[in-house]
C-alpha cells in the first residue's frame, strides 16, 4: 500500500532523512505541559524513538525516530496519556504564549487561558498556507508577538487619580518612554509617548495609577525565509469578544484572498493594507 506522506505531515509526522522514520510534532498550547504529559512523552520516546525529544523554536515538542509501522500505536498511546499530535502544512499551527500575568510580575494579561481559547477556535484550520498565533503578556514582548501572522500583546490602559496621589515620583522613575511629567503640582500623561506598559500601575505605592487590561494586535508578521514585522492597525482592544471578531476577520480575509502557498503578509501586501484594515475596523466596531 502506498504511503500518503502528505497526509502524515499534515498530522504532525514529518519525514526524516532516515527511511521510514518520522519526527512527530506534538500539540503544546502556550508552552505548557503537565508532569503527566511529560512522562507520557518520555515513555513514547524511549519505547518508539531513540530516547530523546527536540524542543522547537515555537515551544513545541518533537519525538524523532518514530517508525512508520508504529505510527498508529504511538498515536493511541499518546492519546491515552493526554497528549495530542500537532499539525504541519497549510493549517493554523500551535498557539504560543509566555507565562503572562498569572505568574510573571510584568504580565498585563493572563496569556495561557487566552492561548487555549485561540487554539480551540482555530487550531488545525485549513488555510492557503501555515498561520501562526502568538500571545505575549506585556511590553517586554518575550514571545515576540510581531513575528506571528496574528500577534497578541498584553497592555494596560492607564488613568491617574489625583486624590490618591502622594506625588512621590516613583512613576516618573519607572516610566521608560518618559510619558509622565510633573506640571504645576500635577502629573500629566503624554498619550503619544505612553507605550501602555503599565509600570506606573504596578509600581505606584498609593494605588493612584489605575490600569485596565487590554490587547494590542499585530498582523502579517513572519520570521523565516521572509522577515516582516507585524503591523498594528487598530486601537487597543479591551475585551475578548472584540479580539475574536477581529481575529476571525483576519483569518477570513486570508482564506478569501490568499493564493495557494502564499503567506498572510504577502496576501495583505498584494491586496493592499487599506482594504485589509477596513475589514478589521468593521469587525472591531461591530459591538
Amino acid at each position: 500500500m502506498a504511503v500518503d506522506y502528505a497526509a502524515l505531515k499534515k498530522g504532525g509526522f514529518m519525514r526524516q532523512r532516515q527511511k521510514d522514520n518520522f519526527s512527530l510534532r506534538l500539540k503544546v498550547v502556550g508552552g505548557n505541559l503537565t508532569a503527566e504529559q511529560l512522562i507520557t512523552i518520555a515513555n513514547i520516546s524511549k519505547k518508539y524513538g531513540d530516547g530523546h525529544v527536540h524542543l522547537t523554536s515555537r515551544q513545541g515538542v518533537e519525538i524523532p525516530f518514530i517508525k512508520l509501522a508504529d505510527i498508529d500505536a504511538v498515536k493511541s498511546e499518546l492519546l491515552d496519556g493526554g497528549v495530542f499530535v500537532g499539525v504541519c502544512g497549510p493549517k493554523v499551527r500551535t498557539v504560543t504564549a509566555c507565562q503572562g500575568g498569572e505568574i510573571c510580575p510584568s504580565g498585563c494579561i493572563d496569556t495561557h487561558p487566552l492561548a487555549l481559547l485561540i487554539s480551540e477556535r482555530y487550531f488545525g484550520k485549513e488555510l492557503p498556507h501555515k498561520f501562526k498565533f502568538g500571545v505575549t503578556g506585556c511590553m517586554n514582548n518575550c514571545l515576540k508577538a510581531e513575528e506571528n501572522d496574528v500577534g497578541v500583546k498584553g497592555c494596560f490602559v492607564v488613568n491617574w487619580e489625583s486624590e490618591l496621589c502622594s506625588m512621590c515620583g516613583v512613576c516618573l522613575k519607572v516610566c521608560r518612554p518618559g510619558a509622565i511629567k510633573i506640571k504645576e503640582d500635577r502629573l500629566e500623561l503624554d498619550g503619544a509617548k505612553c507605550d501602555n506598559c503599565g509600570r506606573c500601575v504596578k509600581s505606584c505605592p498609593a494605588d493612584a495609577w489605575k490600569g485596565e487590561s487590554g490587547y494590542m494586535l499585530s498582523f502579517g508578521g513572519t520570521f523565516g525565509n521572509m522577515i516582516s514585522k507585524g503591523n498594528s492597525v487598530l486601537p487597543i482592544i479591551k475585551d475578548r469578544d472584540t479580539l475574536f471578531r477581529v481575529a476571525d476577520a483576519a483569518v477570513d480575509y486570508f482564506s478569501k484572498y490568499a493564493k495557494p502557498g502564499e503567506r498572510f503578509r504577502v496576501t495583505i501586501d498584494r491586496e493592499g493594507w487599506d482594504g485589509f484594515t477596513a475589514a478589521l475596523e468593521r469587525a472591531y466596531g461591530n459591538a
